[in-house]
């Protein structure tokens, strides 16, 4: 389907795949209307909410992925603070909170997901946070005042940046995550070593495990002590099922349940191995679940996602998806994994643009992520994991860097990853986008030049 010139667009989600499809959508000579909805006050870049805006107490306007002329100069209907609530997909309209009906020729949902919370005893306190709008920053940065103890449940991506952001802001840090060594297979086990290990050189209380309930602030004086954090050891990797009994919502209390800490009382943590930790306040970082419920509530094929085809169609027609929501079908049938990353969704958004326009979109490389913590900067593209070979190739001062590690499958670069050397991974993508090959031997040698290999590849 292709939009006619006065087509009208209606984009339930204001990240950064539905802004990336309206701006791109405008810049196509698109003329007709564009509304997006968004719960949240402000078109928000969620990245930063776990990185330097945490740290900074940045206002949401710094955060805004478009300023107010700039939605007046795109000619967006921006319906900030208002929920869809039903989506009629035969008569083409979606109905908002306020009782407002949008029509619309082109339906887009980007509506993300949210965070997803774990079932325990206690797990509805107040003291218990997740981390997906600025509100829940804002509520975690209150609680993190310096000497407080917050408990971090989750060493993946969100967590890890999380624990950095804490502790740069003065709170005592303990993270808990199942795994030994988290991110195995997004980095390579040597990789998520090294930054595993950073947690505990920054002063961070490192555990294996998951958390079992949080307990009212009278058994506080039952806790123990910190531990001392853990050595890094090789392990599995950081996973999409994370410590505890995952839960959609936050669990409804039963009796015999643990009593739920009063809001500004230290309340105690208990682990799932029986260790017990005085804190003031924990922040669950395990991930995300789709947000389908429009979508199912409207007839939609949902499956851990909205499924949709190569073009972002759903099942049914003149309604997409995009971004984190959506789950693409593979030629061969199967439903591989969401792709949550930053970059994907704005790709999504400008794909569909194209589409929507009538043009083919522009040929997606490898996927690309970055992730920021303790003063590092880390990137990766591609994959790390099944079938190839790890290469590694170390600093050429053995003193100081770090190593880039690479997964070679076929004679050909399949990822890489590296920790302050984004030129590296950058010219790793080229590699694998143009099918380049290559040898463990160039890939393991520092004085050997990607870019060189690039070169004599044209």
């Amino acid at each position: 389907m292709s939009l006619a010139p006065g087509g009208r667009v209606v984009v339930i989600g204001g990240g950064l795949a539905g802004v990336s499809l309206a701006e791109a959508l405008r810049a196509g000579g698109h003329g007709g209307p564009i509304a997006i909805v968004d719960r949240e006050p402000a078109f928000t870049d969620r990245p930063p909410l776990s990185k330097a805006a945490f740290v900074d107490d940045a206002p949401i306007e710094e955060l805004a992925l478009l300023t107010p002329d700039r939605i007046a100069e795109l000619g967006i209907d921006a319906r900030h603070g208002r929920n869809a609530v039903a989506l009629d997909a035969a008569a083409r309209t979606v109905e908002l909170d306020d009782g407002t009906v949008l029509p619309a020729d082109a339906i887009v949902l980007a509506t993300g997901g949210r965070a997803r919370r774990l079932a325990f005893p206690g797990g509805d306190s107040p003291l218990v946070h997740t981390l997906r709008t600025y509100a829940d920053a804002r509520a975690i940065r209150a609680a993190a005042a310096p000497g407080a103890r917050i408990l971090v449940v989750g060493a993946g991506l969100i967590g890890a940046e999380l624990a950095s952001s804490l502790r740069a802001v003065g709170a005592d840090v303990v993270l808990v995550d199942p795994h030994p060594v988290p991110l195995v297979p997004a980095v390579g086990g040597r990789i998520a070593g090294i930054l595993h290990a950073m947690h505990a050189a920054h002063g961070v209380d490192v555990r294996v495990g998951g958390i079992a309930a949080l307990e009212d602030g009278e058994h506080a004086g039952q806790a123990d002590a910190p531990s001392r954090p853990l050595a890094s050891r090789p392990g599995s990797a950081d996973g999409a099922r994370t410590p505890g009994q995952e839960d959609e919502r936050p669990p409804l209390r039963s009796p015999g349940s643990a009593p739920v800490p009063a809001p500004g009382r230290r309340a105690t943590a208990v682990l799932n191995d029986g260790g017990r930790i005085e804190v003031d306040a924990v922040v669950l970082g395990v991930g995300i679940l789709p947000g389908t419920e429009l979508a199912e509530a409207a007839g939609l094929e949902v499956d851990d996602g909205i499924v949709v085809d190569a073009r972002f169609r759903t099942s049914v027609a003149g309604v997409y998806a995009i971004g984190d929501v959506a789950r693409p079908r593979a030629v061969d049938g199967s439903l591989p994994r969401r792709d949550e990353h930053w970059e994907a969704a704005r790709l999504d958004g400008e794909a569909l643009a194209a589409i929507l326009l009538g043009q083919e979109p522009a040929p997606r490389g490898a996927g690309w992520w970055w992730s920021d913590r303790y003063g590092v900067h880390v990137e990766g593209v591609g994959r790390m994991d099944g079938d190839g070979e790890i290469v590694l190739r170390e600093p050429v001062d053995a003193g100081g860097g770090y190593p880039v590690a690479f997964l070679l499958a076929g004679g050909r670069l399949a990822g890489a990853v590296s920790i302050d050397e984004p030129n590296a991974v950058r010219a790793a993508r080229r590699l694998i986008d143009q099918g380049v090959p290559v040898t463990a031997t160039l890939l393991a040698d520092p004085s050997s030049s990607l870019r060189d290999l690039l070169r004599a590849a044209r």
